[in-house]
């Protein structure tokens, strides 16, 4: 049986804005937030991760769906347009920038969880190899009543 889409839970750090008077107190201005990374062969050009209800303004879980390719390219060199951009932070750390109506989320994640998470994706679907062709079929179908 092959496995189509998968789940991969880790720990991220959300940035404020404010800075601290003192490098001790850093700690303050980062807090550690659960993240579910999730991969589905069904929409394979696709990333989703869904950051945990006290990481979003009104207590409920808050999901970024954005393009591998983005989350892969922003591992090596700033990457992005639009609400997601994607950059290293030194050899160990990779920021996720994320814009909504309602402001400005910095979020920071181990290189080393990332790239484990993406070699899961390219597992199931290697990169270049992306079938668009059934969900785009099933997708246009939805969307036009099945005409």
């Amino acid at each position: 049986m092959t496995i189509a889409a998968f789940d991969q839970p880790t720990r991220a750090r959300l940035i404020t804005s404010e800075q601290p008077e003192q490098p001790e107190q850093l700690e303050q201005y980062e807090t550690a937030v659960p993240v579910v990374l999730h991969y589905d062969a069904n929409d394979p050009l696709a990333v989703r991760a869904t950051f945990a209800a006290e990481a979003s303004l009104d207590g409920t879980p808050v999901s970024w769906t954005f393009a591998r390719e983005l989350l892969n390219a922003g591992l090596r060199a700033p990457s992005g347009s639009g609400d997601v951009h994607i950059w290293p932070c030194g050899r160990a750390q990779v920021v996720v920038e994320l814009h909504s109506p309602d402001g400005l989320a910095l979020v920071q994640f181990d290189t080393a969880v990332l790239r484990r998470f993406l070699l899961r994706s390219y597992a199931i679907v290697p990169a270049g190899h992306e079938d668009l062709g059934p969900g785009l079929e099933r997708g246009l179908s939805a969307l036009f009543g099945g005409v």
